[in-house]
């Protein structure tokens, strides 16, 4: 899920596709393509789904200091054995030309765009084979079709578990929960005066919990340049902060995809360069 267009569906598969970071086995640089099918709520608490099949371009690039690629894309401002400091993405499909019956009447929710820095413990060491993290992303939202419109902000921990076989095979799992200022509230579940219906009253809504979020995601590569994936994920309203907004139709609700990735070229430089 735009800004990430140049990370797109590699960062999709995040957890799924779970590289130690410079390794010395990968390329310095990448880029290809990724395609995929993608089945996505609309938001958390809508009970209709968004889907979409794209194909996106990707760049990885796996310096040092500067890095993009599945777990993040900067400056790895601080980076030990056990923590770093990075910058992070994440973002939502928009409805498209579909009219959302919860939201008949009212503006469209578009693509948003997420980014922000973000906090990333390797528990068990950076290199553990079964990898465990916790992360503390903070970001800014946007919409993707006008950067200059702000939609709040997200505050996202989460706890991930993530693990790649000698065979080829990775996967990740992952919980965590996500928090939204009133702004963010505002975008999915605030209802004006003007847009109140018999039943749809308005409803302002605040800041807190959004939703209970769990993931999970594999992947293997079937040959050098080409990999596929698949990855899931469940919002839970139960207990959110707008929990009695009218635009909460659905208490849990799932997101899926799968696709693969095709690397059209890659560095003969190495990553431990």
């Amino acid at each position: 899920m735009k800004r990430f267009l140049v990370f797109s569906l590699a960062c999709a598969s995040a957890g799924a596709h779970a590289d130690a970071p410079a390794r010395p086995d990968l390329p310095l640089w990448e880029v290809g393509a990724a395609a995929g099918v993608i089945s996505q709520q609309a938001y958390p608490g809508a009970d209709e789904q968004v889907r979409r099949t794209p194909l996106l371009p990707y760049v990885i690039y796996r310096g040092k200091v500067l890095r993009a690629d599945d777990e993040g894309a900067g400056l790895r401002a601080v980076r030990t054995e056990a923590f770093e400091l990075d910058v992070s993405f994440a973002g939502s499909l928009s409805a498209g030309g579909k009219s959302l019956r919860a939201r008949e009447g009212m503006p469209r929710l578009g693509t948003l765009i997420e980014f922000g820095p973000v906090g990333r413990w390797f528990l068990n060491g950076r290199a553990a084979g079964h990898r465990l993290t916790f992360e503390l992303p903070l970001r800014g939202v946007f919409e993707a079709r006008d950067l200059r419109r702000h939609r709040g902000m997200s505050l996202e921990p989460e706890l991930s578990l993530e693990h790649r076989t000698r065979g080829g095979w990775s996967y990740g799992i992952g919980a965590g929960v996500l928090i939204g200022d009133d702004r963010l509230g505002s975008t999915y579940y605030g209802v004006a005066p003007d847009e109140a219906l018999p039943d749809r009253p308005a409803y302002g809504a605040r800041a807190g919990l959004i939703a209970w979020r769990f993931k999970g995601g594999v992947s293997r590569q079937l040959a050098r340049d080409v990999r596929v994936f698949a990855f899931g994920r469940v919002d839970s309203v139960a207990g959110a902060a707008n929990r009695d907004s009218p635009l909460v139709r659905r208490t849990t609700g799932a997101s899926i995809g799968i696709g693969l990735t095709y690397t059209l070229k890659r560095s003969e430089a190495r990553a431990s360069d």
